[in-house]
């Protein structure tokens, strides 16, 4: 069967592995139903093969039942099955050639693969199968080419014909490219054209090279000989054209290919060559110029390529144009292939074959393979123009219908069948599919089915029809399409396909997600080398969808780096290099979509040093240094710092000699005379100083005389009979010369006496000695070296040594002006005997006794100083009532004079300081004793003591009570209870009252007092419940401790932010005088107290307020108690010591008897015991029983046995009159005599208790 074909193959093509094309239908049957066959991939109809290697055409084929296949070789049947080189596989039209016995040329030829079944025939391309070829090169003889220099000259190379083509290049001798340029290039047809021809043109190894792709084998032209002569060189010309030839041409090519135009002329100088294309312009994004401007490219040519191009070559002398005339042909191309038809019986349909092409193709059609016309008459089906009309087809009219449409440029073929079938629908979308899209994005819910007829399709979600609208539409292949879905868009979805013979339902289900999103980008980062750079990249995402995280550097991989440490959100880069500057993106995947961001890393460094230092424009004394500068490491040099070596006088040692700004590279440096410089140069950037540059060479300034004197001349005295003359050498660099030294003059000033001189060298000091005690002398130090004096130097005032005063002030006084203030004159001395250049006085004085006390001890002197024009100072503080000494001395730099004789003065009486202290004791119903100390500072005579009191907050007039000198306790009586006093205490003497010293104290209620009897072994306290408060901070934690000795069980610490509009807040203690406040926040203030509540949680009984400050947090240290390993083995060490405890009390009480008996016994009817009459302290309840030891149990090393808190008395708290109360009148009596008492006890945190301990608790 031959179908019409392209007479000439392309021979352009190039084929490096084999082709294969892949056919696919628009409508797929399931293989479970009868259809007819489809070739689903077959060879390309060109197919060039290597003759080393077997032969292999593809063919293969779909269809119910399995198709059968046969082949045709040049138009005749091939029957594989006689040659015992061919082999195929079960089911497939595939053939492979075994081309080791019998040459491959031998299977040459066109070949068609046919594949039939009972509904039809589908048939193949005509498949060419070419041999590819390398021939050798002819053999000639190549003659040696001379020409003169600047003619034009090509070179040809004449390739053998090889199939495919072979590709083209020139080298020489040592298999180098020859280098090609607009004067020397290579054409189309590999022959080197040279515009004009140079000297060094000459060489004798110009070779061309074909290289046959198929075969991977390179032939070689002979060499070939060029001399170029320059006795008769050509001159300078026009352009004219070497190829193509003449002013026109033309150039044919076809639809989709590519085109390719050239020109190359010759011309001195060498032209440049320029492309337009006539009425329009070159095809954007299809063009490009190779070969030096020499060809213009087209790529997928289009019939708007057609037309004329101008080609201009043109240089000084002028141009010259030629056109080309391109003509654009087309093989047959699709417009619209005919497509599968599935027809149910009685239905109608076409199949259409559009193409396009020129000349127009002429389309033939064929029926399983055979031409139409010469099929079996079948009145269901017509050809009308290009297109086949079925109507009414009939159940087994299935066929394979081949449309094939060709020119003299190519051909066509496409196979489509038509199936005749009853199908009731099926859908073929896998059932129960789930369907995940982002939120706003498109959503495609496939409803693929069959049927025959075609089935319609209708979509519903949850039981609700959907029709074609927003948001939904509705595809023609049965999908469902949201274009914006969102979260209520979630759901199930069911589709549903119907036919003529029944219908079929699938599920689909749709989870709209949260896009992910990038919350905290990377930012833009600029860090130091070695330092650290820190990205971050924080991401929300749909908590259902696994991230992952990945970075890259350049949109590249992260280096394989250690450095480079990855963290859920962030990228770390540890000690940073110049390599790890760029670009670096987060980008944040999930299975359905994907952010990312990116930011850069800019890592700067100190620059890198200057180089290239040159000494231009060299004076006497002065140079122009200049540099280039180093690598700025993406910070600008915004300074460079010169510094300079004195080789001559200080090798090895730099110093800063000026700065210039950083846009600067040169310097003029002023010198100084007798110098070996050498110059160096730094950078400076925001980062810091680069390293020193080289140095430069070294540069040497003629001496001179010295252009300055030493600075800083003094003159002083250390001995009383001479003076130090000093100054600051000059250095090196200012030395101007060699031999350094210096003159130095003095003069006393203010005689006659000539100037005395002195010539020194090496030192910064003269002394001048015999000179009289601190005169003005006139001082100069002038520099002198071999070439001559300094200038004129400056005349400096210096002193001789100085030397203490000579005398004491006189006539000193004391004037006591208060009890606690005196003033003391005295007479300055003579200003002849000051001896120095300053002067000041000192006064000594100190108490020697007081007046009240004669064994007093003296105090240590008290110094005072004032200026030397003061002669009157003033003593503060002074304590009354007591005998002072004193004396006044003058002083100068070099030490002090005699002191004056001491005067003895006397301060008179003053107010008292307040008692030492003021208590009250002995509380009563009304009545109670206040004690009180003597002032620890009497400051006189004391005449006495007067107390005041009155109620708190109320209008009553102040109480007073004058006592005598010698009390120090009273009795108050009459008082109201229930009621709260303050009272006031202060000391008199002569001249008045002292401070005073208060207190309060509340009178109890008699409610309190009268109370019923209490259980055995028990006293109820009388007074205040609560003793002293107080609290000490811990690291996070604030720890309140009380004293509390009422029978109220509802304790609480309350506690509220100081200065807030906010209630009390409370936490019970449960019973404990201890309690860790864990609810407090840093660096805030707080009010803290502890309460006591009856059973209605009403306040019967409160602490005074704490205020606490808490102080802010603070980076904490390791503790060793907060480590895991100390925590297990302090637990292990418990639990070993409890097991011991454990064992021994066992054995301890192994067979004894517990004396219950004997308590309950001992303790009947308690009594409160009655205050004692001598002390008011209260009486003490004492069992001797409570104190002997339990038959079998332990005993505490003390010999005592700890009583539970319901066995504590007031005696347990306080002994005697150590029971006080504070100002509130809360009962204040110290713990310090409580017998035993657990320290532990009601501490949240206190250990388990002992065996001992819960034995105890049975009493």
């Amino acid at each position: 069967m031959n179908w019409k074909r392209k007479p000439t193959l392309h021979e352009g093509a190039v084929m490096g592995m084999v082709l294969l094309c892949h056919l696919s239908t628009a409508l797929e049957v399931p293989l479970d139903l009868p259809q007819p066959p489809t070739i689903t991939q077959q060879s390309p109809k060109d197919y060039i093969i290597d003759p080393r290697e077997n032969i292999i055409i593809h063919c293969e084929a779909k269809g119910k039942p399995a198709p059968s296949f046969s082949w045709t070789r040049n138009g005749t049947h091939f029957d594989v099955d006689k040659d015992h080189n061919v082999m195929t596989n079960p089911n497939s039209g595939t053939l492979m050639i075994n081309t080791s016995e019998e040459k491959a040329e031998a299977y040459e030829g066109v070949y068609q693969c046919i594949a039939s079944n009972e509904h039809g025939t589908a048939v193949s391309n005509n498949i060419v199968i070419r041999q590819s070829k390398s021939p050798l090169w002819s053999k000639e003889r190549n003659e040696p080419i001379t020409v003169q220099v600047g003619v034009s000259l090509v070179l040809h190379c004449r390739p053998p014909v090889g199939l495919p083509p072979p590709i083209i290049f020139w080298m020489d001798n040592n298999f180098q490219r020859l280098t090609q340029n607009s004067r020397v290039s290579q054409a189309r047809n590999g022959d080197l054209y040279f515009s004009n021809v140079v000297t060094e043109d000459t060489r004798n190894d110009y070779i061309c090279y074909a290289r046959f792709p198929h075969t991977q084998t390179i032939q070689q032209k002979q060499p070939i000989t060029v001399s170029v002569l320059n006795d008769r060189p050509a001159g300078q010309r026009m352009p004219s054209f070497m190829y193509p030839s003449g002013a026109n041409s033309t150039t044919m090519v076809l639809r989709g290919e590519t085109l390719e135009l050239e020109c190359i002329a010759d011309g001195l100088p060498t032209p440049d060559i320029t492309w337009t294309k006539v009425n329009g312009d070159l095809p954007r994004d299809r063009f490009s110029f190779q070969n030096f401007q020499k060809m213009l490219k087209i790529t997928e040519v289009t019939e708007a390529d057609a037309g004329d191009y101008h080609c201009l070559a043109k240089n000084h002398l002028g141009g010259t144009l030629h056109i080309i005339t391109v003509v654009v042909k087309s093989a047959p191309f699709w417009i619209s292939a005919p497509q599968n038809l599935i027809l149910a019986p009685k239905e109608n349909g076409m199949l259409a074959c559009k193409v396009g092409g020129n000349p127009k193709p002429t389309i033939s059609w064929f029926v399983n393979g055979v031409p139409i016309e010469n099929s079996s008459r079948d009145t269901s089906r017509k050809i009308e123009g290009n297109s086949i009309i079925l109507s009414e087809v009939q159940k087994g009219s299935s066929a394979v219908y081949q449309c094939n449409a060709s020119n003299e440029y190519g051909y066509l073929l496409a196979n489509a069948f038509v199936n005749v079938l009853a199908e009731p629908p099926r859908v073929l979308t896998p059932p129960n599919h789930l369907y995940q899209v982002i939120s706003n994005r498109q959503a495609m819910l496939d409803c693929a089915s069959f049927g025959s007829p075609i089935p319609k399709i209708t979509w519903f979600k949850d039981g609700q029809s959907i029709s074609d609208g927003d948001p939904y539409i509705l595809q023609k292949n049965g999908s469902l399409q949201i274009n914006v879905a969102q979260p209520l868009n979630s759901g199930k979805y069911t589709c549903m396909a119907t036919n003529d013979l029944g219908s079929k339902e699938n599920h689909v289900h749709l989870e709209v997600k949260e896009p992910t999103r990038i919350l905290k980008q990377p930012e833009y980062k600029v860090v130091q080398m070695s330092s650290m750079a820190v990205f971050e990249c924080k991401v929300k995402h749909d908590p259902s969808l696994t991230p992952t995280m990945t970075w890259l550097k350049d949109d590249g991989e992260l280096p394989d780096d250690e450095r480079f440490v990855v963290d859920v959100d962030s990228l770390t880069i540890n000690d940073v290099t110049q390599e790890d500057a760029g670009t670096y993106t987060c980008i944040m995947n999930t299975t359905l979509d994907q952010d990312r961001a990116s930011a850069m890393l800019t890592v700067v460094d100190r620059p890198d040093p200057p180089r290239d230092l040159e000494l231009t424009d060299q004076r006497e004394r002065s140079v122009q240094l200049t540099w280039t500068p180093g690598d700025e490491h993406n910070s600008p040099i915004h300074s460079f710092l010169i510094q300079y070596e004195d080789l001559l006088h200080e090798p090895g040692v730099w110093y800063n000699l000026t700065e210039t700004p950083g846009t600067s590279t040169m310097a003029h440096l002023d010198l100084s005379p007798y110098v070996y410089y050498s110059f160096r140069v730094l950078a400076q950037n925001e980062v810091g100083l680069s390293e020193p540059s080289s140095p430069s060479g070294q540069y040497r300034t003629s001496p001179a005389q010295p252009d300055e004197n030493p600075s800083e001349v003094k003159g002083a005295g250390n001995k009383p009979d001479n003076m130090v003359i000093s100054w600051r050498e000059l250095s090196g660099l200012h030395s101007n010369g060699p031999g350094l030294r210096y003159n130095v003059s003095w003069r006393q000033k203010d005689t006659d006496e000539d100037w005395k001189s002195v010539i020194v060298a090496n030192v910064s000091e003269y002394v001048v000695t015999e000179t009289h005690t601190f005169v003005p002398y006139e001082i100069t130090v002038q520099a002198i070296n071999d070439y001559g004096e300094g200038p004129q130097p400056e005349v400096v005032v210096g002193y001789s040594g100085e030397d203490t005063p000579m005398v004491a002030p006189g006539n000193v006084k004391v004037l006591v002006q208060s009890s606690t203030q005196a003033e003391v004159h005295w007479e300055p001395i003579p200003p002849s005997t000051i001896r120095g250049k300053s002067l000041s006085y000192k006064v000594y004085y100190w108490k020697e006794r007081s007046l009240l006390n004669e064994e007093s001890k003296a105090e240590e002197p008290q110094e005072l100083t004032f200026s030397g024009n003061e002669t009157k100072g003033r003593l503060l503080y002074l304590h009354p009532y007591s005998q002072y000494s004193i004396n006044v001395r003058a002083f100068n730099g070099r030490g002090d004079g005699p002191h004056s004789t001491d005067q003895k003065f006397e301060t008179p009486e003053g107010v008292p300081g307040p008692p030492a202290f003021l208590r009250i004791t002995n509380p009563n119903l009304d009545s109670f004793t206040v004690e009180w100390g003597p002032p620890l500072d009497d400051n006189g005579r004391l005449t006495g003591y007067m107390l005041r009191y009155q109620p708190v907050n109320n209008t009553e007039e102040l109480k007073e009570m004058t006592l005598q000198a010698n009390e120090t306790s009273v009795v108050l009586d009459s008082l109201k209870y229930s009621t709260r006093y303050k009272f006031f205490l202060n000391a008199m003497t002569i001249k008045g009252s002292g401070p005073d010293v208060t207190t309060v104290v509340t009178i109890m209620d008699e409610a309190l007092i009268r109370q019923p009897a209490v259980e055995a072994g028990k006293a109820r306290p009388i007074g205040p419940v609560f003793g002293s408060v107080n609290y000490s901070m811990e690291e996070d934690h604030a720890i309140i401790n009380w004293e509390y000795s009422g029978d109220e069980n509802n304790v609480y610490v309350e506690y509220m932010v100081d200065n807030s509009k906010e209630g009390w807040k409370r936490e019970a203690v449960n019973g404990s005088r201890t309690y860790q406040l864990k609810s407090l926040k840093a660096g805030m203030t707080y009010r803290v107290r502890v309460v006591a509540k009856d059973h209605a949680d009403a306040t019967v009984h409160s602490t005074e307020e704490l205020l606490i400050a808490v102080p802010a947090m603070t980076s904490r240290e390791v503790d060793i108690a907060t480590q895991g390993w100390f925590i297990g083995l302090m637990c292990a060490i418990a639990l070993l010591i409890l097991v011991l405890l454990i064992v021994c009390f066992i054995k301890r009480n192994k067979g004894g008897k517990y004396p219950v008996k004997e308590k309950e016994e001992a303790h009947q009817d308690p009594e409160i015991q009655p205050m004692k009459e001598d002390d008011g302290t209260f009486g003490e309840y004492s069992d001797t029983e409570d104190h002997k030891p339990l038959k079998g149990s332990r005993t505490p090393s003390n010999g005592t046995v700890k009583k539970d808190d319901s066995d504590d008395s007031l005696v347990d708290y306080g002994e005697g009159g150590d029971g006080q109360f504070n100002e509130d009148g809360s009962f204040i009596g110290q713990y310090s005599g409580k017998k035993e008492k657990d320290t532990a006890e009601g501490n949240e945190s206190s250990e388990a208790p002992s065996p001992v301990n819960a034995m105890n608790s049975f009493v």
